[in-house]
């Protein structure tokens, strides 16, 4: 492999396999693995490097929440100053109930956020209250926010590799 994100036959199996996730079994990579005709340890070894030279960017659950019962699933948004705001951006990420944190740019002056942090909650006073956490960690760094309810599920999928 040659290229950065370059994927041999076998990487590009493994990506078509997992895209779809992981099978409900107590040991997904050995199934996984079986239906490629590999052992679990090269399916994580694959990964592994895989992740190291960037071809993907994570492995990770996607679940759903309103079937979990969080039903106030509240996008927290921020006007941080520019300067402090990936520093900031990583504690707010780092706190326990922040599913994803991220940074994007300001379009003034209808939306002045440049900080992204998604929480859940079975309630939006929950919602509410750790925002109040965040707004706490930020201090006199948030100087505006507001909090954007989903209003229903979109489908949750990442890139799709053609067969």
């Amino acid at each position: 492999m040659t290229a950065l994100g370059a994927m041999d036959a076998t990487d590009r199996r493994l990506v078509q396999a997992l895209q779809g996730g992981l099978a409900l079994v107590p040991r997904p990579y050995h199934a996984v693995g079986d239906g490629l005709g590999v052992s679990a340890g090269e399916v994580m070894a694959r990964l592994e490097a895989m992740l190291a030279r960037g071809a993907i960017r994570r492995v990770g659950a996607v679940p759903n929440h309103y079937a979990l019962g969080y039903r106030a699933n509240g996008m927290t948004v921020w006007d941080v100053d520019d300067a402090a705001v990936d520093a900031l951006g990583r504690r707010v990420g780092a706190l326990e109930f922040v599913s994803h944190c991220y940074r994007r740019p300001r379009h003034p002056p209808l939306w002045p956020y440049n900080l992204f942090a998604m929480v859940h909650g079975h309630t939006r006073a929950e919602v509410e209250s750790m925002a109040g956490r965040i707004a706490a960690l930020l201090g006199p760094a948030a100087r505006g926010r507001d909090i954007l309810y989903s209003t229903r599920i979109l489908k949750k999928t990442g890139l799709r590799l053609a067969d």
